[in-house]
């Protein structure tokens, strides 16, 4: 059970347990390879080094007796060249495949064991293919030089065989343990890179989901409070301005009632955002504002403000919410920019081919500003529909704030 939920979920994090960690000798050859490379070429000496005194070898004593020297000495190179093998494990094979070749071709066996080991480092630190290649061109070789000492008639056939067997078997050893283990540590490798991948992508993804967020409540934040706090502020100076009481007592009771509906807007999307507290809170668009609701509260600001709808309801509900969204922004900016307005049309136009909504005034004076959070909100709404949002002056000098959004797009979100 123990070595189990090591392996498992924690359902408590809910992160994937990590395997115990290696004991204190993997640790310590791990954080010193240089003792271990020390360590791997002593212990290749002394398994290549005994075999060169022999003296009771089959064949011509005198053919072994003038190559050993030779064969000594590039063993003794590959053994050294053991310190490198991670970095160039091709240098401390080729050199042990020359020793074994020679040795072979003159009636010893020496060299299988360090050849062996260098195929090893070939498999782990190079490849499986390096490797089967390299054993390949090495038992090509040595078949070759045995088989010239027999025609030759230096070597018996006997002994020709019996030294490319040793090698060879030493060789298919080497790279079979090799192979094995360094397929492995690659794999490993890759599971580590992998993971590593994961989890910076998972990283990545939580702060977008984090921004995304954000500008969402900015977003919905910028549309209930500047709306309703602008249609207040122009009621209470108009309720400052006036000496009609009658008439002050009209603009305070709207704006508590604008008031009251921007609270009821606020709780509604607080609620969503509370997330498990709120358990059956919606996930959809908040359906809180319409239309009507932003013209009716721009009228009772003093906005000479005209209604114009073609065509027949909006189904989706995005959609919806993003038409009253520039409605209710494009009537925010005439009520703070253009109070002077004489003529301010809504239009909303829904036809088989698109969903447009507009808000034009003819109050606007001065040069074009550079946009601020609710333009820049507009905008991202209107991609999140699949729309285009549209704000500037129009040819004929008149400003206007315009939404499309095709009918193709209004399909793919219902």
């Amino acid at each position: 059970m123990t070595a189990l939920s090591r392996s498992s979920l924690d359902p408590a994090s809910g992160e994937l347990r990590l395997p115990r960690p290696p004991g204190v000798i993997r640790r310590f050859w791990a954080r010193h390879p240089r003792v271990t490379d020390v360590i791997v070429a002593l212990l290749t000496a002394l398994v290549t080094f005994p075999a060169p005194g022999r003296d009771d070898l089959a064949g011509d004593d005198r053919l072994w007796t003038g190559v050993r020297p030779v064969v000594v000495v590039v063993l003794t190179l590959a053994c050294v060249a053991m310190l490198w093998r991670r970095r160039r494990p091709l240098v401390p094979f080729s050199l042990a495949a020359l020793g074994a070749l020679l040795a072979v071709s003159s009636g010893s066996g020496v060299g299988s064991g360090t050849t062996a080991v260098a195929v090893y480092a070939v498999a782990v630190y190079a490849g499986s293919s390096a490797a089967w290649i390299a054993s390949g061109i090495a038992i090509g070789a040595a078949t070759m030089a045995a088989g010239t000492a027999v025609l030759l008639g230096a070597l018996p056939w006997s002994t020709a065989v019996n030294g490319c067997a040793a090698l060879a078997v030493g060789l298919l050893l080497g790279c079979l343990v090799g192979v094995n283990i360094g397929n492995r540590a690659r794999y490993v490798a890759a599971l580590m890179e992998t993971s590593r991948q994961l989890w910076a992508e998972r990283a990545q993804h939580a702060e977008h989901a984090a921004a995304a967020e954000r500008a969402r409540i900015a977003r919905e934040m910028h549309d209930v409070v500047a709306h309703s706090l602008t249609v207040m502020v122009a009621l209470a100076e108009g309720a400052t301005a006036t000496e009609d009481a009658a008439r002050a007592r009209a603009a305070t009771g709207q704006i508590a009632t604008t008031g009251r509906g921007a609270l009821d807007q606020m709780r509604a999307m607080l609620g969503v955002l509370r997330g498990s507290d709120a358990a059956g809170a919606p996930l959809a668009p908040l359906d809180g504002g319409t239309v009507r609701d932003a013209v009716a509260a721009a009228r009772s600001a003093g906005i000479p403000v005209v209604l114009r709808t073609t065509g027949g309801e909006i189904t989706d509900l995005s959609v919806r919410l993003a038409v009253a969204r520039v409605v209710q922004e494009g009537l925010t900016n005439v009520i703070r920019h253009a109070p002077t307005a004489q003529e301010v049309t809504v239009t909303i136009s829904t036809t088989t081919s698109e969903v447009v909504a507009e808000v034009v005034n003819d109050g606007v004076e001065g040069p074009a500003s550079r946009g601020g959070y609710g333009i820049r909100g507009l905008q991202e709404r209107a991609a999140q529909v699949g729309g285009v949002a549209e704000v500037g002056r129009r040819p004929d000098g008149r400003w206007h704030v315009r939404l499309t959004v095709p009918a193709s797009a209004e399909r793919m979100l219902s």
